[in-house]
Parts: structure tokens; sequence; C-alpha cells
């Protein structure tokens, strides 16, 4: 098969009585499926969206997403999923950059005012309206190694860039996840991240929704007990998340259970070892088991295994993706040796939209450079350390923050940590720390730097920690260290 459209088709005509999603006490069934994804399909080309153009989807979590994912692909066009808590002058500069006309979203959106201010020539089709009768729509021409999905990076500094991923990208991760994961037709995925992540969108609902099984989308967000009561309802077999809803999910009251879930993945950023043993410890029957990925890469790079998980590890490599540890100049590092984590395979992006430089700079021999820095274990197991930007310099020693982070999460009452660098005279740089608190709890920090000089050579101890009420985070669930800088910048 192709291309995406005509997989989920194929799948939806073979079982079109099977619920596809759950949502609530609703269930929208494969067939429902296929009549919104045709008549999406034939609408969008009666509204001139011809093969390529790219049609964004402006959506938060919501049934209608599924049609207007595999709507806009049946109509042979490049979906663009938009992140739903990105302000309208940030929407703006993707549609503008991608050369969007059409854009899927909820007719009530409190941001389409501004944008379509400042976007004169976006038309929005409301999500509540797509078609849920079927039409008649020509198959796809598009497949193989054209443009799929085009999907914006964070964008850590400067304007985000748009990951090209083809129809052949995500489908060979899908396949691939779906033999690692030994997924089948009885699972039931649990979406609670944000569908337009590339995580989500890729193990949340196209794994499920292209072999045959089911999603569990949760409505109530605001509360792990409004999470668990859906999960237990829904009977959720999968849970791919983050780590900090495993933290919030390691808290819950006993004699809560998660009697229908077999497996959780932790993604989207790495699992602090402290959560891990948290977890396992309140649900020992669920194994939890951290993986690895990055959107440019389709996203998933690769899983501990179910079987024989390795705490502190982002796990092996899935069927049919190579990683390799490279020095800056391309010299491939043996076991044990820290350098920058590459990845080749079927599930590498095309290259960056509209940015030929960036892409050379970022597939370097046919081998994707993460930015991440880690090493391979004689075992074959792989360890990330940190980002390569993240990397601090003290005395011009190398220093890993997630190290330092590791410890921080060890001490008594702290719930988030992070580490980032800011400038030294004397040392040329020096770590600092950022916390936040179990509620209740207050920093003695002179016992926290004490319990860190017990624990790390001293060059890699913060001389203080700085105590937010919560660390700033992307709408994923990922620190943003960029905004830690400019706390320290501005001098506190």
């Amino acid at each position: 098969m192709n291309d995406i459209a005509t997989a989920f088709l194929d799948i939806a005509r073979s079982r079109p009585d099977k619920t596809a999603l759950f949502w609530g006490d609703a269930r929208h069934s494969y067939g429902h499926y296929r009549d919104q994804v045709l008549g999406t399909a034939r609408l969008l080309r009666d509204k001139g969206v011809r093969p390529g153009d790219r049609v964004a989807v402006w959506l938060k979590n919501c049934p209608e997403f599924v049609g207007a994912l595999f709507g806009v692909l049946a109509a042979d066009a490049v979906l663009v999923p938009i992140n739903n808590f990105l302000k309208p002058t940030e929407v703006a500069y993707m549609l503008q950059d991608a050369g969007i006309e059409w854009v899927i979203a909820e007719a009530g959106h409190a941001g389409l005012p501004e944008l379509q201010g400042l976007c004169p020539s976006v038309q929005v089709l409301a999500a509540e309206t797509l078609p849920t009768e079927a039409a008649e729509v020509p198959a796809p021409t598009r497949g193989g190694d054209d443009l799929a999905v085009l999907i914006y990076t964070s964008g850590t500094t400067g304007h985000p860039k748009g990951a090209m991923l083809s129809h052949r990208n995500l489908l060979e991760n899908v396949a691939s996840c779906r033999v690692f994961l030994e997924l089948s037709e009885d699972d039931r995925l649990v979406v609670l991240l944000p569908m337009f992540h590339s995580f989500m969108l890729t193990v949340g609902l196209l794994l499920p929704l292209l072999s045959g099984a089911s999603v569990v989308a949760v409505q109530g967000l605001n509360s792990p007990k409004h999470m668990i009561a859906e999960i237990l309802q829904n009977q959720g077999t999968l849970l791919p998340a983050m780590a900090a809803l495993f933290r919030a999910l390691s808290q819950i009251p006993a004699g809560i259970e998660f009697t229908s879930l077999r497996l959780c993945v932790s993604g989207a950023g790495p699992l602090p070892l402290e959560i891990l043993h948290g977890f396992n410890t309140r649900h020992p029957r669920v194994p939890l088991i951290e993986g690895y990925g990055l959107s440019e890469a389709s996203p998933v790079v690769t899983v501990n295994p179910p079987g024989n998980p390795k705490p502190g590890t982002i796990g092996v490599p899935i069927p049919g993706v190579e990683v390799s540890v490279q020095d800056d100049q391309g010299n491939l590092l043996g076991d044990g040796a820290d350098g920058e984590i590459c990845v080749r395979g079927g599930n590498v992006m095309l290259g960056y939209w509209n940015a030929p430089q960036k892409t050379a700079e970022t597939i370097r021999n046919g081998w994707l450079l993460t930015g991440d820095i880690g090493h391979r274990r004689p075992d074959g197991w792989f360890v990330i350390t940190d980002r390569k930007k993240d990397m601090l310099k003290p005395n011009g020693m190398n220093v890993y923050p997630r190290e330092i982070e590791e410890v921080l999460y060890r001490f008594p009452g702290i719930r988030e940590a992070a580490v980032v660098g800011e400038p030294c005279e004397r040392r040329g740089e020096r770590p600092v720390a950022f916390v936040s608190m179990d509620e209740g709890k207050v920093l003695d920090e002179h016992a926290l730097i004490a319990f860190l000089k017990d624990n790390l050579a001293d060059y890699k101890v913060p001389r203080r920690a700085l105590v937010l009420p919560a660390l700033p985070r992307n709408a994923t669930g990922k620190i943003l260290k960029t905004s830690l800088r400019e706390t320290l910048a501005r001098g506190h």
C-alpha cells in the first residue's frame, strides 16, 4: 500500500461496524469515518484543493480530527497539523511559509478572527460541518515518496521548521511500531496528548487506525481522576504519553487499578528514573517502557522491548531503523563513547520545507543528525545523555544537565527539575537548577546543595536553585529551557 488514505479506507471498508474511536460515551465506527473521509475529500476537491496543496488542521482533540486527517490525504493534499496552543501570529507564519489557503478549525475558535486578519486569503472549513455522507472521490495519485504530512517542529530558536514526512515515512514507522509493540486488532490506544503532535499522530492515531484497532480519546484532561475513569470505562490497553503524566498516575489513591492496560510507553521527552520507579511501585502489573523519537523521524526511533526493558535507556532501534553514534566529523564512535545520536531508515524525513541549507545541515551522508548526545551500550541498548545544545562546559568539562536532573528528582519534595547554564567569568559557564515543589513543600536549598555534592562531582553541582510555581512547558509537556535561560538573563 503506497498511500495512507487508501490504507485507512481499505481497513474501514473491511470492518464498518467496529468502533474506531471512543469519545466519552460516544462511539465512532470505522464506517462513520469512511463516509466522513470520502465526504471531506470530495468537499476539498470541490473547493479547488489540488493534489499536493497543503491544508492545515487547527483543532484540539476531538472526533473530527480523524475525519480531517484522512480526508485531507484522501483529497490528495498534504496535511499540516497546527499546534492548537499557538497564538494567531505564530500560526500565520506557518500558513504563509507553507502556502496554505485552507484551514480546518472549530467554527468558534477564538483565534480565527485575528488569524484571518493576518492571512486574508486563508479560508476556513468548520470541523463541525465536515460531511458525514460518503461521496465519489478519485483514487489518490500521490504516495510513496510524495509529501503526506508537513509537521512544524517546536522551534526552540528562530522560526519553526516544517519537517516533510512522506507517505512511505509514516507507513514504515507505523509498520515497525506494530511489530515492536505486538499490536493486535483488539488493542485500544489511549490518546491523552494533543493529536497534532507527531508522537500522537503516528502512535496514537495512525498506528491503531491503520491496524484495525481502536482509539480511546480522553476528554477529561483536567485531573488524573477523570483520565483514569475514561481509560477504565473504555478499556484502554496501551497508553503512550509523557513522563509528567506517568508521575501523576503514580500518585493516584490505592484501590484504583488499571485493569485493562497491558503496556505504557513514555515518549515526547526523557523519563526520569525516579518517575519510572514511582510508577512501577504503584502499578507493578503494568510495564512502563521508555522510547525515543523526533518529528524528523516520523517520529519513533527506539523503544525498550516490552519483555526486556532496561531502565535509564531508550531501548533499541525499531525494525527498519538504524541508529549510530557519531562525532562532529561523521566518524562512528564505539560503545560507551558519547557523541551525536544519528538515525537512518525509511522513517527519516524528506527534508525541511523550503530550507535546503537546514536540510543539508541536518542530514549528512543519509544520516539524520538528531541534536541529541548519547552512547550505545555494549548490550546494544542506547542511552541519551542530553541535547547537544544543552551541554554545559564549566572549566572546559562536558556536563550533561540530564545527569544532574536525575539526581534532583531524587531529592524529597521536588516535583519538577531542569538545569541550564549561565555565563561565569571564572568557570566559563556554571549550571543553575530550576525546580518546582510538591504542594506544601518548601525547598531547603542548603540541604539540596549538600545532597548534590554527595552524589555528583563538584564541577557538576549547581551553585544555586531557583524555585518556580511550575516550570514552563510547551503544549506536549517538554520543559522550555529557552524560557529558563531568558529568566536568568533578566537577572533572576
